[in-house]
């Protein structure tokens, strides 16, 4: 009786000894998800800051490239205006020196105005693809952002339900989205 109670004690012994070092092994990987979910929280952070710069971005080179589209529209108006005028000038024949002179004075200018109105559309067509380039970048900022939200947490429900399954799915969402993130970098 004294050798089954010691047999007894020895393997009450040997179980409580495997379930510490069981719940010592758990307490590593809650150790390792819990680092996990934070690096995922600073990459979240750090992507949701670069979508906004790319969305500020964006606003900005649009609100240039209205502003850029309107000085285009006003030159040209100019332009116009002071073509109807030559043309009124020429329909009335003067021998006036100023008169030709202030003609030729304002045919000048209309050529001035022509080409200044070609590099006038170019910058505004130029602030419109950095507008574009800008919101595709954010996009992919967006998605990155979406997706590493989800991975913290479906890997904070491994916390709670211990099972590892929503730990790697997170991991693998995660990697998906730093590397979505990540190729706003490779946008052109």
């Amino acid at each position: 009786s004294a050798l089954k109670s010691t047999t007894m004690e020895a393997h009450e012994i040997h179980e409580f000894a495997d379930h510490m070092k069981e719940s010592a092994e758990g307490g590593e990987s809650l150790k390792v998800i819990s680092l996990a979910i934070s690096i995922l929280a600073v990459l979240v952070a750090l992507v949701t800051v670069s979508g906004h710069r790319s969305h500020t971005e964006a606003i900005l080179m649009q609100s240039r490239a209205a502003d850029q589209w309107n000085q285009y529209q006003a030159q040209k108006i100019r332009r116009n205006n002071l073509s109807v005028t030559v043309d009124l000038m020429t329909l009335q024949p003067s021998l006036s020196p100023a008169a030709v002179a202030k003609r030729e004075e304002y045919e000048a200018h209309i050529q001035k105005w022509n080409e200044n109105l070609v590099k006038e559309q170019q910058v505004a067509e130029r602030y419109e693809h950095a507008c574009e380039h800008a919101e595709r970048k954010a996009l992919r900022y967006d998605l990155g952002e979406a997706l590493i939200q989800i991975a913290v947490v479906l890997s904070s429900i491994t916390l709670f339900t211990r099972n590892r399954a929503y730990f790697l799915l997170g991991l693998g969402i995660g990697v998906v989205g730093i590397l979505v993130a990540a190729s706003a970098l490779l946008v052109h």
